[in-house]
């Protein structure tokens, strides 16, 4: 086994000299094994390289101190139940400032009810799923302290659909898993192509996780003459749709959710995957300085050339430098005070993904744009290309790199 990267060194060493007085304790929450690591292992490294580079910065200038950030990490797996749990351990901790992360919609339907009863102010990233945040709405919570810093997939299926109307494709196979996730995705499918009024479903199907042979899914597909197949699940499941759909000469495009672009579905997918389509906001491509810079000491701290799910990652790092920008406003490691800041914050904060200008507001439950920080302008499509996500248009390229330019 190699020795662990000089950040993660450099961090404990630190935590071992500080005083609680001078540290904010924060939660990093995900699925760090199972079959959605992928997304939670990018997120988790990317929230560790932010802290670790504000850290070694002398951390967030509060007062006449400055905390440096001490991190409490719990693996979910994945697993709802577990997730439950997590989520009533860390409720418990009065000295808690926040929690960052989440993967799955079930897991955050199950825990984050715990933060919200306690007013302990979480940022969730990089979960998707439209009812991890409709639920606050349904349940018509006044003050909420839960934020969302992921593209939902309202966004991510409208985009999905304007694809196939942009190509003309009329008829669609739409396939998902059983779980919170691809049930939620699926309906936001379906309400978008109700909505858009172009395409017609020819066949609607589930698939469990772990499932390793979805023929007779895509059989149905093929029968009912789909131009197109529309995936809504976990990077692995969809690899093997990709090769189903290969095997039976499928030759239509493959359009899923941002979780595609993972390295468990371009690895397991291998030549299967190319033109693969799926909404992203980063793009590992060296866009710019600021993104060129985030690279290198990503794939320097993690000795990698790929980041596993390179979305993710961006999003728990510019997660993490929004949360410290808060609390440095808030001049407070008080849980609720950096919830009032993250509704108003005041200077713009400099991400990878983007510079952050106000991306929250005061709640609504009538609007849940106001704790959703990402707008659909901010996304574009991926495709997959060897193994790598690439952009789709060459002309998003300039676009996203706008988006963190001064």
């Amino acid at each position: 086994m190699g020795s662990p990267p000089l950040f993660t060194l450099i961090l404990a060493l630190s935590a071992l000299s500080l005083r609680a007085g001078d540290t904010l304790l924060i939660a990093l929450t995900g699925a760090f094994s199972g079959g959605s690591a992928t997304q939670g292992t990018s997120m988790r490294d990317g929230a560790r390289l932010a802290i670790q580079e504000i850290n070694a910065a002398g951390g967030i200038p509060v007062g006449r101190h400055h905390l440096r950030i001490r991190v409490l990490e719990r693996d979910d797996e994945g697993k709802n139940e577990r997730g439950a749990l997590i989520a009533q351990e860390l409720a418990s901790m009065a000295a808690l400032s926040g929690v960052i992360g989440t993967v799955n919609t079930g897991v955050a339907l199950a825990g984050d009810k715990y933060f919200e009863h306690k007013g302990i102010t979480k940022l969730v990233t990089p979960c998707a799923g439209s009812q991890c945040m409709a639920q606050w709405s349904r349940a018509g919570v006044r003050n909420l302290s839960i934020f969302r810093f992921g593209v939902n997939d309202g966004i991510q299926s409208a985009m999905a659909v304007a694809e196939l109307t942009r190509r003309g494709l009329t008829r669609v196979a739409l396939l998902h898993d059983s779980t919170n996730y691809g049930v939620s995705g699926r309906d936001d499918l379906l309400r978008e192509i109700r909505a858009q009024g172009k395409v017609q479903v020819v066949a609607l199907e589930k698939f469990n996780m772990g499932d390793r042979d979805m023929t007779a899914q895509l059989l149905k597909a093929r029968t009912g003459g789909a131009q197109a197949v529309l995936v809504w699940g976990q990077g692995l499941e969809a690899a093997i749709i990709a090769n189903g759909m290969a095997k039976l000469g499928l030759k239509v495009p493959l359009i899923g959710s941002s979780a595609l672009a993972s390295s468990n579905f371009t690895e397991t997918a291998g030549r299967n995957g190319n033109g693969t389509l799926m909404p992203e906001t980063f793009i590992e491509e060296p866009i710019n300085p600021p993104v060129a810079a985030f690279l290198a000491r990503f794939h320097k701290a993690y000795r990698v050339t790929r980041i596993a799910a390179p979305m993710a990652a961006a999003q728990g790092y510019d997660c993490v430098k929004i949360f410290a920008a808060a609390v440095q406003q808030a001049q407070s490691a008080d849980t609720r005070r950096i919830k009032e800041a993250l509704e108003d914050l005041r200077e713009p904060v400099a991400g990878v993904i983007a510079i952050w200008r106000h991306p929250f507001s005061r709640w609504n439950p009538a609007d849940l744009q106001t704790h959703e920080a990402f707008r659909q302008d901010q996304a574009v499509m991926g495709m997959v290309l060897d193994g790598r996500i690439v952009f789709s248009d060459p002309a998003d390229r300039d676009r996203l790199s706008r988006a963190t330019t001064p």
